[in-house]
């Protein structure tokens, strides 16, 4: 348990609907993450108390109410209490989102830390998730869409969104193992496409490759690997293109998976700290490696169609995709300078990220939100505040010393007075504030 519980004789404090809480994360050891403290994940759970198991990959941290992962109360008489549960006994702590999405919090916040490549994968729209759901629950849990976005915390390679139309004719021309593997129809059907008909001539080459017999996959992939290979030995003058070394690694993690040459058909980026993008419904993506904030709908809806172990739902993964192409835009943070605060406000209602690093021995206060906050201490030290209500002459609602790992629960509409004794790094998520 966390190391945040009472000492012996220390009166058990109780809880007010208008406290910041402090929260306990579940770690998810998926095996594509870091290992023990190798991973974000571990330290930041090794910090706030918990025990690591070095031999295990801690891949994401969870913060929320999803029953995949949810956090739960870690002081006081609810000790151990879901958070969910305690949002449902107090819905005022949700403030005016309760009316907009419920009593629930609208967003899952986490924590990720990757050292392979996850799945090609996408997330379905309400309706879709909705139908999964009723049709299939025992594989998608909840009937939510899952719109989600990434923060780098190191530099971080994924593969986000279908490459423009030029890349992928090139890809096409170049590689005769992946023509083959999409068929030599589809193919050409999407080189001599037109604007007019490039959607529908992307998801017949797309969705060829994706259902290709397995065999004939794993062959191709054999004669392109040698290829490739050979083509690095050598003394031609012109070396690995990115998206050539990219497959080559992906067939060392995943040899012979169909993702490998999925990845020919997606811009391969690498984020930089502090760079984000935006992910909408429907649209491909694979994580590849590095460490990332992420924030999203509550849910935990994948669709799955390559580098992965579990389910593959390759059929509607491929039907549902909106076949947009392009170059993937970053998500650029709106800054206060003033309140050492970056504000990452992506298109979707449910949520926003803060990042918040105010220098050792300030003080910052922070304007109320008009929903919940969960907060994560990401570095330093320091204290949380109820900041004054411009209505109010103060708040009886207890303060809170902060340290790494930490994450807490912080009501609507309570501002708040933010006091660093080192510089710190700390990452908020909010509902976002475009809806009120």
């Amino acid at each position: 348990m966390s190391t945040l519980a009472c000492a012996p004789g220390q009166a058990v404090p109780s809880i007010a609907s208008h406290d910041i809480l402090y929260l306990i994360a579940k770690s998810q050891n998926y095996d594509w993450g870091r290992t023990g403290t190798e991973s974000e994940v571990a330290q930041l759970q090794e910090a706030a108390g918990q025990s690591i198991d070095p031999a295990k990959p801690y891949a994401e941290l969870w913060m929320g109410t999803h029953p995949s992962g949810p956090s739960v109360l870690a002081e006081g008489t609810l000790s151990g209490e879901q958070l969910l549960a305690y949002i449902r006994d107090h819905p005022e702590v949700l403030g005016d989102a309760a009316s907009k999405f419920g009593v629930d919090l609208p967003f899952l916040f986490k924590v990720l830390s990757v050292k392979t490549a996850l799945s090609i994968q996408s997330h379905p729209d309400k309706a879709l998730a909705e139908r999964l759901h009723s049709e299939r629950p025992n594989e998608y849990k909840d009937s939510n869409h899952k719109p989600e976005m990434t923060i780098a915390l190191s530099n971080f390679e994924s593969l986000c969104g279908f490459c423009p139309h030029e890349k992928i004719v090139s890809a096409l021309q170049e590689n005769p193992e992946l023509r083959e593997c999409c068929g030599t129809e589809a193919s050409d059907g999407y080189i001599t496409s037109t604007p007019e008909n490039r959607k529908e001539a992307l998801k017949a080459v797309f969705t060829g490759l994706m259902t290709a017999y397995r065999p004939l996959v794993h062959k191709a992939l054999v004669r392109m690997i040698s290829r490739l290979e050979k083509k690095k030995e050598s003394s031609l003058p012109s070396p690995l293109s990115e998206k050539e070394q990219l497959v080559l690694r992906l067939n060392q993690q995943w040899p012979g998976d169909v993702g490998v040459l999925a990845a020919w058909f997606l811009n391969y980026i690498t984020l930089k700290q502090g760079q984000a993008i935006a992910l909408a419904a429907n649209e491909p993506h694979a994580y590849l490696s590095g460490e990332i904030i992420e924030c999203m709908a509550t849910s935990d809806n994948v669709l799955r169609a390559g580098l992965t172990l579990k389910h593959r739902d390759t059929e509607v993964l491929c039907e549902s995709l909106t076949y947009t192409q392009g170059n993937s835009e970053l998500l650029e943070g709106l800054e206060d300078k003033a309140r050492h605060l970056v504000m990452y406000r992506p298109s979707f209602q449910e949520f926003e990220v803060w990042k918040f690093d105010p220098p050792a021995e300030t003080t910052t206060e922070l304007p109320a939100a008009k929903g919940p906050l969960l907060v994560l201490i990401q570095h330093g030290s320091g204290s949380l505040q109820p900041g004054k209500k411009k209505e109010e002459g103060g708040s009886s609602a207890a303060g809170r010393e902060v340290s790494r790992g930490q994450v807490l629960f912080v009501p609507a509409g309570m501002p708040l007075r933010a006091t660093a004794k080192s510089d710190m790094v700390v990452w908020i998520a909010a509902v976002n504030g475009m809806g009120f």
